[in-house]
């Protein structure tokens, strides 16, 4: 195994300017992610400079086998932690031979909502903190969870440390360097309240960036689990009964509610989310209702709520941003298996765009 070892992590440098090139796009469920490799001829670091792929897009549920094929237009570059060098990691969205998106591509939508003007001018700023759970392979429960049987209740897992209160960890950390040396702006990490749960947090990232980077850090974190023999899950309520859910908690700011007054525009902006409650929770991820049940640090999915501090709202202020009169809010209804394009395109389109 030693040589197979020595053959994965040859260094081309040494040998050819040839650089290979992992294009990853999303599959038809939505939160499939899908990936495979072409060879270039030298170095690339700007997107527009890659060539378009197509892919068979029968397989992946996104096309009828009669006109199977789908494009692939590259849309943004990371280094690639796995083969390191200058081989690369390519984001891409999905398109039709004639040049249409096709109904799963949520990227297009968003880059339109972040190009408006408007929303330019405003310079959305986002921390995603994104949690999941880890599962052990043939039974599909969690790490560190006894085999048909729970662990002690929550209360010492959450950012906890030891044997038997961190499970998992070698694949967090793992994860966390990998994102890094990818360029991810990946912000932490910590242990979550449901043992074998863990949370990153990406941010604060601009616009369109924010999305691109939750995608190919989730890539890198599926990459990791399957080198681990884990399987990793991003169901909203992984175990049912008296634990903790997974959410994707979006903390936003725009520059007005950055500056003196701001938290005048985030109350502004509250109100219209609130306008819109149905119309988010929609849209923020699958089996969502099984999370947000106002039980375990969540809010009634039926009922909008804010509050400074109130982990238990729809929308949590933080202290500071009170205190100075300016700052970001956290919206805490996404899901964990929440589209980023998705849900960060639709705050910036309610808060800025939106006329009630």
């Amino acid at each position: 195994m030693s040589l197979l070892s020595d053959l994965v992590n040859l260094n081309l440098s040494d040998s050819t300017e040839k650089i290979i090139a992992e294009y990853i796009w999303i599959g038809g469920s939505g939160m499939d992610l899908r990936s495979k490799a072409r060879t270039l001829s030298g170095p690339v670091s700007d997107p527009s400079k890659l060539p378009k792929w197509n892919y068979d897009g029968s397989s992946t549920g996104q096309a009828p086998g009669e006109d199977s094929e789908v494009i692939l237009y590259p849309q943004a570059i990371f280094r690639d932690p796995f083969r390191r060098g200058n081989n690369i990691l390519v984001v891409c969205d999905t398109y039709t031979p004639a040049g249409e998106p096709i109904p799963t591509n949520k990227r297009h939508a968003a880059a339109k909502i972040f190009s408006h003007p408007d929303v330019v001018a405003e310079v959305p700023w986002y921390g995603i903190e994104q949690e999941y759970t880890l599962l052990q392979k043939d039974v599909k429960w969690p790490i560190g969870w006894p085999i048909g049987g729970f662990p002690g209740p929550q209360g010492p897992y959450y950012c906890g440390v030891g044997v038997d209160k961190a499970f998992g960890r070698d694949i967090v950390d793992a994860h966390y360097k990998a994102c890094l040396y990818a360029g991810v702006n990946i912000s932490g990490i910590n242990g979550e309240v449901m043992p074998g749960q863990w949370e990153f947090q990406v941010g604060p990232s601009v616009g369109i960036s924010a999305g691109d980077e939750i995608w190919v850090a989730r890539y890198i974190l599926e990459r990791i689990t399957e080198i681990a023999g884990v399987v990793l899950s991003f169901d909203p309520k992984p175990i049912q009964g008296d634990w903790n859910g997974a959410g994707a908690h979006t903390n936003y700011s725009t520059k007005s509610m950055r500056e003196e007054g701001g938290y005048e525009v985030i109350k502004k902006a509250i109100e219209k989310l609130k306008l819109r409650h149905k119309e988010h929770i929609a849209a923020y991820g699958e089996g969502n209702e099984r999370r947000l049940t106002g039980r375990h640090e969540t809010a009634d999915i039926h009922t909008f709520s804010w509050g400074v501090a109130n982990r238990g709202a729809s929308v949590r202020v933080g202290r500071d941003t009170e205190k100075e009169g300016k700052g970001y809010f956290e919206d805490r209804r996404p899901a964990s298996n929440m589209d980023p394009y998705v849900v960060t395109s639709m705050v910036a389109e309610t808060t800025i765009l939106w006329k009630p």
